[in-house]
């Protein structure tokens, strides 16, 4: 089906304020600009019972993280890792979203801020991410998280961390109750036909996704089709956690989100995988305006209902 209305209202909105593409700027350049353009606007930001500001120790230094609950704990928690290309975005562009989850699945939210490329390649934001999983285990009394119902959550390049770190959990031994893929990017060689049938699709297509890759990768001390960049290559996805993986009808991510879907079945692993048609990369974050969005939120809190 064509793009639908909300969609095509989304994208004149962009076009009349004339939001520049991803590829325009140069990282450094472009990433106070898009982190601007996609912040949680103050009306969007609805009243959760805790907030807090977190610094997570890493290799090399700390990070920035944020807690959100609705209540005191323990409770169930979701790690989040935003999407951006590992490039772009933020604890603020997903504030809006992290703080309706933690309320309508009446659960934690603690999002993590992972250091960026190009000034950190690969792997260093799977390595932050798994590192801010592990410091939420080991916290969980003073966060009010139950350690035992875990999962994680990341869209786009989230996404690709969440299944990632998912992978790095089970081989760890650390047991998560499940893996929210919101239209993930898991094989960074670009050869899915959906690459090429949607090279053009609104705000990412090959372009726009290949300039990520290549600030992400370029001079970095693993491959395209090393799991830790790509997951969909790990050498056995068997054993990892119940998982909801959705795309988009018009993203160049499309195909292999769901082939990860259905390598995920194949290994034995429970999956839920939806197409939301009618829609492009990044609608999510949109859900005030595209009801698909709306949707996509419903059928996730559904399923971290059942799984976490």
């Amino acid at each position: 089906m064509p793009l639908t209305a909300e969609s095509m209202a989304v994208l004149n909105i962009l076009q009349e304020k004339g939001v520049h593409p991803l590829d325009h700027f140069a990282p450094a350049e472009g990433r106070p600009y898009f982190n601007a353009v996609f912040a949680t606007p103050a009306d969007d930001r609805e009243a959760v019972a805790i907030v807090r500001e977190l610094s997570i120790p890493v290799a090399g230094g700390t990070i920035a993280a944020r807690l959100y609950a609705p209540k005191a704990g323990p409770l169930p928690t979701l790690v989040h890792f935003h999407g951006g290309g590992w490039v772009y975005m933020g604890l603020e562009t997903h504030d809006g979203y992290c703080r309706h989850l933690a309320n309508a699945a009446q659960i934690a939210v603690v999002a993590i801020e992972y250091r960026k490329a190009p000034e950190f390649k690969a792997p260093t934001a799977v390595e932050d991410c798994f590192a801010g999983l592990k410091w939420v285990l080991a916290n969980a009394g003073d966060l009010g998280v139950d350690a035992s119902r875990v999962g994680v959550i990341g869209d786009s390049a989230g996404g690709n961390l969440a299944a990632v770190v998912s992978q790095l959990a089970r081989d760890a031994g650390l047991k998560l109750k499940c893996q929210v893929l919101t239209y993930p990017a898991v094989d960074a060689t670009l050869g899915s036909p959906s690459i090429k049938e949607n090279a053009t699709a609104p705000i990412l297509g090959e372009k726009e996704m290949a300039w990520f890759y290549d600030h992400y990768l370029s001079g970095a001390k693993v491959g395209a089709r090393d799991p830790i960049v790509s997951p969909i290559y790990a050498s056995s996805l068997a054993n990892l956690p119940p998982a909801f993986v959705s795309t988009a009808e018009f993203d160049p991510l499309r195909d292999e989100g769901e082939d990860y879907a259905n390598k995920l079945k194949a290994a034995g692993v429970p999956v839920e995988c939806k197409r939301y048609v009618g829609v492009f990369h990044g609608f999510l974050l949109m859900s005030k305006v595209i009801p698909e969005g709306r949707q996509l939120i419903a059928d996730q809190l559904a399923f971290l209902k059942s799984h976490l």
